[in-house]
């Protein structure tokens, strides 16, 4: 996968190599080879001796696999082999910044690589962790391979639009465009859920390429050090959303919705009373819709959208939960028949 010639997964290089969007060339960086032809980053966080299960890790809208480190790294030391990829437009993989043809892509390519991953790894199990949209691209994988995956985390999910989100950008383009943005915002703002997926289609078919503006990066974190962290990030996408990438965003909220109760896998659910990015009622829907006999949610009051890089003690907090929740499904899942 990272250097084998026979990988089935890679394609042979061209006379002039592949770059990342950083101008690297991806002879020289582990990645794999969508179904489209697109050249994904991926990481990978070994334990020592043999992993005693695996862990793909799905990132958010945006950024990238890079900003899992520490939580990779806590997830290496019970034992685990943690693995992930940069998804289609982020980060160092290919792809227009933050487009995608159709949030299926996001599960596809993850399927690709679990099945490569456990190609090599064969009998572990394997847990599913995702943020965010990450969380909605795990929700929906486990959903389409029911029974294969042992457990899932999930910090602060997408499952259900927020109307907050639609005030939270800023530096907005201008002239006509800015008309629209102001325009668009004002109505989401009152309009409907049922409404939203109408609006986006019909907005998507006059202006698909209009961006909406960046994120306002102080409602991701009450830590100060983190967003500046995540303001400096180099491979975090400024670019702002797109509407054409909008839309995929609610076409994933309505497809997570029909897949909660397809839902059996144990998982453990974080969320921040004060998230304004995915609403925490998602959670409480998550927990009442998924018939999942092992489901646990811990509430964070006050927090914001990222827990893994919130205040101290709401960091520590959810790595202890983790490690914990972790720890005793391996347990459980490598004592049994691993998927």
């Amino acid at each position: 996968m990272q250097t084998a010639p026979e990988d089935p997964f890679r394609m042979p290089e061209e006379r002039s190599p592949r770059l990342t969007p950083q101008n690297v060339p991806y002879q020289d960086l582990p990645h794999l080879v969508n179904a489209d032809g697109q050249h994904l980053f991926c990481r990978y966080w070994k334990p020592s001796g043999a992993p005693r299960a695996l862990v793909f890790v799905s990132h958010g809208a945006g950024e990238h696999c890079g900003r899992y480190e520490e939580l990779a790294q806590m997830l290496v030391g019970l034992g685990l082999l943690v693995f992930a990829h940069d998804h289609v437009g982020h980060g160092q993989s290919e792809g227009e910044r933050m487009v995608v043809s159709d949030f299926h892509v996001f599960i596809r390519d993850v399927l690709q690589h679990v099945d490569a991953v456990q190609k090599e790894h064969p009998g572990l199990p394997v847990f599913l962790l995702g943020h965010s949209m990450g969380g909605a691209i795990c929700i929906l994988t486990a959903a389409e391979r029911p029974g294969h995956f042992s457990g899932m985390v999930l910090i602060s999910p997408l499952v259900v639009a927020s109307p907050d989100s639609a005030t939270l950008f800023k530096d907005p383009q201008i002239s006509f465009e800015e008309v629209c943005q102001l325009t668009i915002r004002t109505v989401v703002s009152w309009m409907p859920a049922s409404l939203w997926v109408f609006a986006a289609k019909v907005l998507n078919l006059v202006l698909p390429n209009m961006s909406l503006g960046r994120i306002d990066s102080s409602v991701l974190s009450r830590n100060k050090t983190e967003v500046d962290i995540y303001n400096s990030d180099p491979l975090v996408c400024r670019a702002g959303l797109k509407v054409c990438f909008g839309i995929q965003l609610l076409n994933a909220v309505s497809r997570v919705e029909r897949a909660l109760p397809k839902l059996t896998l144990p998982f453990l659910l974080l969320q921040g009373s004060a998230d304004r990015l995915c609403d925490s009622r998602g959670a409480y829907l998550l927990m009442e819709s998924a018939k999942s006999q092992d489901k646990t949610l811990k509430i964070y009051e006050g927090a914001y959208h990222i827990l893994h890089k919130e205040l101290p003690e709401v960091t520590s907090s959810v790595f202890r939960e983790i490690n914990t929740w972790v720890s005793q499904r391996t347990a459980v899942a490598g004592a049994g028949c691993p998927p």
